[in-house]
């Protein structure tokens, strides 16, 4: 792009660059994590604190990614109805948050049904009448009613909650007032250190250890337990906002731990019960009397 800009300028008369394709960095891929059910309502939504529970509701009971999440009007929610309407998103510049009048693409725009578990989420969130307009309009801000930035959330709430759910490192309570803290490094190496509190302990967790879910890791969530479901891929292609239905099967779903026994059981039922007719097998002539004519 440099070099590009470059000839645009006349600084230089072509490109050196043109044509080359950067090989891809697999480095810096990440194998997407997806949570069970129980994992997620008897793990991580316990401990999150009761504040942010709904928007980490609205990722894994929605689809919603994170500038959607951070750009959720109340405007756009029909509680009685159970919907909602994704129009507007929330980016993040140099400058700050800015809100967007339009999602990632045109099949962005849609309509979402809410689970009851969500609902009740977000009544919890309904503001009262004498707060100001600004936090009324956004569902999920910080405590000044200024949009949620998504490096703060995460350093504050996600990664603390990853840890106290036991999905990220260990706080492992050692003796009265002693927690020992445990966490891998980017070569799988483990390291630990004590601490007086708990507090102390998860800080030190989420701020060393590498890996963990990651909030958009909910979406993905969301698509596997529809498709694992029976929903029919055209319908999780609408509620996720994809504009091809092969963004969802690739991206989005993923083989579950027991594919093999999902599969057997679609041969559940046994192959002479399919042979029979009226509970008894064919006669061996009959099966062999058209063979006559060949």
């Amino acid at each position: 792009m440099i070099l590009r800009t470059a000839v645009q300028a006349r600084l230089i008369a072509i490109n050196p660059a043109e044509g080359v394709k950067l090989p891809r960095d697999r480095s810096r891929e990440v194998k997407p994590v997806t949570l069970s059910r129980e994992d997620f309502f008897g793990k991580l939504l316990p401990v999150v604190p009761p504040r942010h529970r709904a928007i980490v509701c609205a990722a894994a009971g929605a689809g919603l990614r994170w500038g959607e999440c951070a750009g959720l009007t109340w405007s756009s929610l029909d509680l009685n109805r159970a919907v909602l309407r994704v129009v507007q998103v929330a980016e993040e510049t140099h400058g700050g948050v800015v809100l967007r009048p339009y999602p990632k693409t045109r099949a962005g725009v849609r309509t979402v049904p809410l689970p009851g578990f969500l609902v009740a989420e977000l009544r919890a969130l309904l503001p009262a009448e004498d707060v100001t307009p600004a936090s009324r309009s956004l569902v999920f801000h910080d405590r000044v009613d200024r949009p949620l930035r998504r490096s703060n959330f995460r350093r504050r709430v996600w990664l603390p909650s990853l840890v106290r759910a036991g999905l990220l490192g260990q706080v492992l309570k050692t003796g009265p007032h002693r927690y020992r803290a445990v966490w891998p490094d980017r070569e799988g190496v483990e390291w630990s250190a004590e601490f007086t509190t708990e507090r102390e302990a998860v800080a030190c967790v989420a701020a060393k250890a590498v890996g963990g879910m990651r909030f958009h890791d909910l979406r993905h969530t969301y698509a596997t337990w529809l498709v694992t479901d029976g929903v029919p891929v055209n319908l999780v292609q609408r509620v996720m906002g994809h504009e091809k239905a092969s963004t969802t099967l690739n991206r989005y779903t993923h083989t579950p731990d027991d594919y093999a026994a999902r599969i057997l059981d679609a041969f559940t039922l046994p192959a002479d019960d399919l042979l029979t007719l009226d509970g008894k097998p064919p006669a061996e002539s009959a099966l062999y009397e058209d063979e006559e004519g060949l």
